[in-house]
């Protein structure tokens, strides 16, 4: 019924930028979080940075000052433009949102499918 259409990951030399869309498509009714998260090989996934709707920003430590999160709630998309990017961002990015479909008003977390982001030095 939902789907996480993630773009924009690529390999990118250390100091420069990318950034990454994450659109919800099908039934969406309303969205309380949308956010993005990481895993690099062979470590756990960690949050990188959310956006909760009338909420608070989040970002991890390692990302502030040099990620930014947006959303278009017309467009149910999240935007995460990644400027200064070092080595150590290299990782598989995942969108997740928490949000209702028509019918309902249970929120349930997706996740899409994502995108590989990789730095060089």
């Amino acid at each position: 019924q939902v789907q996480l259409v993630e773009s924009g990951g690529d390999l990118v030399q250390a100091g420069g930028s990318l950034r990454l869309s994450c659109a919800a498509s099908g039934r969406v009714s309303s969205i309380n979080t949308m956010g993005w998260y990481r895993q690099a090989p062979g470590k756990q996934r960690e949050l990188v940075a959310t956006l909760t709707t009338g909420g608070p920003t989040n970002y991890a430590d390692s990302v502030k000052g040099r990620f930014t999160i947006s959303r278009d709630n017309a467009k149910n998309t999240v935007y995460l433009q990644m400027n200064s990017l070092k080595p150590e961002d290299t990782a598989v990015y995942y969108c997740h949102a928490q949000l209702a479909v028509f019918g309902t008003s249970i929120k349930v977390n997706y996740w899409g499918q994502g995108t590989q982001v990789t730095v060089s030095s």
